[in-house]
């Protein structure tokens, strides 16, 4: 078990931020009922076949890391439309100890609010300078960073007038697949917080707020980018929600 897992693991077990998780058939989001597990997880032994789940998970990708994986306005031949903003932070334990060589992976929407996703009918125009992709490693002291572009609002069907508000999605990764952890990051300020049930199924009011990214002055780079910075601890009081059952 990585230590990415075994922190998470530790925090379940003494009743950390899981228990300001809501049940997984959370009513206010509606499609919860048809995502979250209907039958008890099934344990899988490692020790008897560890290379048999890996043989069916999806793989991290077909090259190795690097720097332009990070740079999600310099993936295509010219440049995304618009507002370009640098995101980093550091990984870390419930010590403050970095957390070093995991694989952050992150997907988003567009400008307008649309991913570049079949499934994604959201007449909202596709921008092909953008695919909305990206990785990157932690360095020694749990580092990471990511330039991109600002995501824009989107519609979904969950209730009458229902919009989410502007998030990038995290993927945080140990040394296999199964160990992978899912979180999302918001905007400062963004005035859909209050109507996005999926947020607000994030019980605790203080762990709400460590899922939203502090403008970051001294990251933001002159005539080029805004900052902002995240943390992502692991465990602990001050552990960032991570979905579960996805």
């Amino acid at each position: 078990m990585t230590a990415l897992r075994e922190a998470y693991e530790k925090r379940v077990a003494e009743g950390g931020p899981r228990s300001h998780h809501p049940d997984r058939d959370y009513a206010p989001y509606r499609s919860s009922a048809l995502r979250h597990p209907g039958q008890p997880l099934v344990a899988i032994d490692a020790g008897k076949d560890p290379e048999a789940v890996e043989l069916v998970s999806p793989a991290f990708g077909v090259t190795d890391v690097t720097a332009l994986d990070s740079d999600l306005t310099r993936q295509h031949q010219g440049e995304p439309l618009g507002e370009r903003i640098t995101v980093g932070g550091r990984l870390l334990d419930r010590a403050g100890r970095p957390v070093r060589g995991q694989l952050i992976e992150l997907w988003q929407a567009n400008a307008s609010g649309r991913y570049a996703h079949q499934r994604d009918q959201h007449p909202a125009p596709l921008d092909p300078n953008f695919t909305g992709v990206g990785r990157v490693l932690t360095g020694d002291d749990g580092s990471y960073s990511f330039t991109t572009i600002k995501p824009g609002a989107y519609p979904w069907r969950n209730h009458t007038n229902a919009w989410r508000p502007a998030h990038i999605h995290f993927s945080l990764f140990g040394s296999a697949f199964t160990q992978r952890l899912v979180t999302q990051m918001y905007f400062p300020g963004d005035p859909l917080f209050a109507h996005d049930p999926i947020l607000q199924s994030v019980t605790d009011e203080s762990a709400r707020r460590r899922l939203v990214a502090a403008y970051d002055h001294e990251r933001s780079t002159p005539e080029w980018s805004l900052g902002y910075r995240w943390d992502i601890v692991l465990d602990g009081p001050a552990a960032t929600w991570i979905e579960e059952g996805r």
